[in-house]
């Protein structure tokens, strides 16, 4: 009885195991709202929307990468999915300064967030 007790946990226990490393292999769908901003003044000006979309291209032309803040405060980092990895500046930059929707895969690793952008579309202004 205690043998198959312990056989059973051992099974759930690598059958959980193998979802997990599956699941982060490939990234978890999502949808991310916020600001395109560049990387510097996300983490060193604590803002919580870009100064300027003209601030944020500026920055990115001068090699910042652009980052996505989103509305709880994280940081996603734009990402390739395919290796050589390219950067992703190119993608974002129409979008620099402004409020997007942003889905695709999110990666997780050590505190940090990745997001591989399939679709990115400004959010409509309020007026």
């Amino acid at each position: 009885m205690r043998l198959s007790k312990a056989v059973a946990k051992l099974v759930l226990t690598l059958g959980l195991l193998t979802i997990t490393l599956a699941a982060t292999g490939k990234g978890q769908p999502a949808t991310i709202k916020g600001y395109v901003l560049d990387s510097a003044c996300a983490f060193t000006k604590n803002l919580k929307k870009p100064t300027s979309p003209e601030c944020a291209v500026a920055c990115a032309k001068a090699g910042s990468p652009l980052v996505i803040l989103a509305d709880d405060g994280t940081i996603y980092w734009p990402i390739a999915d395919s290796t050589p990895a390219s950067g992703q500046n190119e993608k974002l930059l129409p979008f620099a300064g402004q409020k997007i929707t942003a889905t695709g895969r999110v990666f997780e690793r050590g505190g940090s967030r990745a997001l591989v952008v399939d679709k990115i579309e400004p959010v409509a202004s309020s007026k």
